[in-house]
């Protein structure tokens, strides 16, 4: 049985009534949607995010201030496709002594989408080599082709890739790497999904390894646009589901399995904070495991160009993240 209007409603309550921490600081150009960070050997930060083409923010901590250097992408994607000069949800990994982005080409409301991906050896502005597409959809498709991650598996050479929002919300591929070449190699296989129906959409995947389960990070709801507000509670939020698998299968802290509309909530609106997501997680030399996403100050506005980056530090309680 698919995820009802009455788990949709008890999930809203439990959403409403949880206590969340407000955002660590940021200082300097704080503007992100859908980031993601890397940490380079050097202790630099880099902070990337969707618009502008994929911009590149530097810092040499978490707090900033952050400076914005460029972008990833120049003038536009080698793919073929509209949105190609305006790329979404960038994913960034280094794997062996290479750095891959992956991307999202497509426009607001349609299933005609990819994803790409660029390689690079420092992650500067202007070092970074368009090499075009890994995955397509198309309205055929039981998916959306957006929103890539990028997951290291159990053994060696072992990758997937997560994409998907909408429609039939998550999917997970096995990935080959080689060299500058990426490509998906195993059976496509959904690992999340919600009924449309209630407005808890799954998007935003993100998966991250600790002490043997791999965790499966969502953020649901409704986004981007929020005017008029949405039902309180059925904006954007951050959902976690889990699995000793890559593969899954994934449940939340109930048992109630990601594919039949689980997760536990573990950041949604609060006081100013408004719509969280688009969410990552990185261990963090100086903090630990931390979590990063953006959200909106309801102080200031919940317009998409008011997105700023947020951050807190993880804690592990009895086998799940908390805030």
């Amino acid at each position: 049985m698919r995820y009802s209007l009455l788990a949709a409603a008890v999930a809203v309550a439990g959403v409403s009534a949880a206590t969340y921490p407000n955002p660590l600081g940021c200082s300097g150009s704080c503007f992100t949607h859908d980031p993601s960070v890397v940490l380079r050997g050097d202790g630099t930060y880099f902070l990337y995010s969707s618009l502008d083409l994929l911009s590149i923010r530097t810092s040499k901590s978490l707090e900033g201030p952050w400076a914005e250097i460029g972008s990833v992408i120049k003038n536009k994607s080698v793919i073929d496709m509209d949105g190609n000069d305006v790329l979404w949800a960038p994913d960034v990994s280094l794997i062996d002594d290479l750095y891959y982005c992956l991307y999202a080409v497509s426009v607001s409301g349609s299933q005609t989408s990819a994803i790409g991906y660029a390689t690079s050896s420092t992650m500067e502005p202007g070092s970074w080599t368009d090499q075009g597409m890994i995955l397509e959809s198309s309205p055929s498709s039981p998916y959306n082709c957006i929103d890539p991650n990028l997951i290291r598996g159990n053994g060696t050479n072992e990758f997937y890739i997560l994409w998907g929002s909408y429609w039939e919300d998550i999917y997970q591929a096995r990935t080959a790497i080689e060299s500058t070449y990426v490509y998906p190699s195993g059976n496509q296989k959904q690992i999340a999904y919600n009924t449309p129906d209630n407005g808890f959409y799954m998007e935003g995947a993100f998966m991250y390894h600790h002490s043997g389960y791999y965790y499966l990070f969502l953020s649901v709801g409704h986004c981007c646009d929020y005017d008029p507000l949405p039902a309180n509670g059925t904006e954007y939020h951050v959902n976690v589901c889990r699995s000793t698998s890559p593969t899954g299968p994934f449940v939340d802290d109930t048992g109630l399995a990601c594919t039949e509309g689980g997760g536990k909530t573990i950041l949604a609106s609060h006081g100013d904070v408004y719509a969280p997501g688009g969410q990552g997680i990185f261990h963090d030399p100086k903090y630990g495991d931390v979590m990063y996403y953006h959200y909106l100050n309801k102080s200031v506005s919940v317009n998409y160009p008011d997105s700023k980056f947020g951050w807190n530090i993880i804690n592990w309680e009895n086998g799940w993240p908390t805030l």
